[in-house]
C-alpha cells in the first residue's frame, strides 16, 4: 500500500485528487495540508511513502519547501503536480529533489502511474516537459534568470504570461504590495524596465511560448 500526503492550497484540487485515488487499491491518501508550514507539521506526525506537492502555495513553498522536506524526511519522495509547464520550474524543482513532477492537466492513469513510480524509487517526468527539459540543459548557464529567488521567478513568468500584480496576489495568497516587491526585484535583476521588455526576455529564453 502506498500511504500519500496531498499538498495544495486548494481544496477543490485535494478533495478531486482524493476521489481520484480513492478507486486506486494501492494507494491511500494518509492527510492533507494547504501549505508549506502545515505540510511539515503534518510530516513531524503521519508516516507516509509520498508527498504529492503543488508548486505554488502560501508562505513557504517551491523549491524551498522542497528542500525543506528534503532536509526533514530525506528518504521521502516528492512528486510535484503543478499548473506550470515551463521548463525552467520544473527543472529547479527536480534539481531542489522532488523526484517527480507532472502538470494539472495530465491525465489520472498518468498521475497514478507516476505515483507508484516515484514511490517505488524511481522517478517520473511528464511528457510534455522532457523534450524542454532536453533542450535546456544544453542553454547558456549563465542566463540572468537563474539569478532569480524561486518566487521572483514565479511571479516573472505569470506576468510574462498576461496576468496583472492584482491577480496574481489572489492567486498566491499573497499581498499586492509583496508581489509588487518581487517584481521590482526581478525587473532590476534582470535590467528591464517595462512590460515589453519582460515578454521578449521570457520568449527570447524559452520560458514562456512566443
Amino acid at each position: 500500500m502506498i500511504r500519500i500526503i496531498i499538498a495544495d492550497d486548494h481544496c477543490i484540487v485535494r478533495h478531486g485528487l482524493k476521489q481520484i485515488l480513492a478507486l486506486t487499491p494501492d494507494i491511500v491518501v494518509m492527510d492533507e495540508s494547504g501549505d508549506g508550514d502545515e505540510l511539515l507539521g503534518v510530516l513531524k506526525e503521519a508516516s507516509c511513502d509520498l508527498v504529492l506537492l503543488d508548486m505554488s502555495m502560501p508562505g513557504l513553498a517551491g523549491v524551498d519547501l522542497i528542500k525543506r522536506v528534503r532536509i526533514e524526511r530525506p528518504d521521502l519522495p516528492i512528486l510535484v503536480l503543478s499548473m506550470h509547464i515551463e521548463g525552467q520550474i520544473a527543472s529547479r524543482a527536480l534539481k531542489a529533489g522532488a523526484a517527480g513532477y507532472l502538470t494539472k492537466g495530465c491525465d489520472p492513469e498518468i498521475l497514478i502511474g507516476a505515483i507508484r513510480k516515484v514511490a517505488s524509487g524511481g522517478r517520473f517526468v511528464d511528457t510534455s516537459l522532457v523534450e524542454v527539459l532536453v533542450f535546456d540543459s544544453g542553454l547558456e548557464s549563465h542566463a540572468l534568470h537563474e539569478g532569480l529567488s524561486a518566487r521572483e521567478l514565479q511571479v516573472f513568468l505569470l506576468i510574462a504570461s498576461g496576468k496583472t500584480v492584482t491577480e496574481i496576489a489572489g492567486e498566491l495568497h499573497l499581498s499586492i504590495k509583496t508581489i509588487s516587491t518581487h517584481k521590482c526585484r526581478f525587473m532590476r535583476k534582470l535590467n528591464i524596465q517595462t512590460k515589453t521588455d519582460l515578454v521578449r526576455y521570457a520568449i527570447r529564453h524559452q520560458l514562456i511560448d512566443g
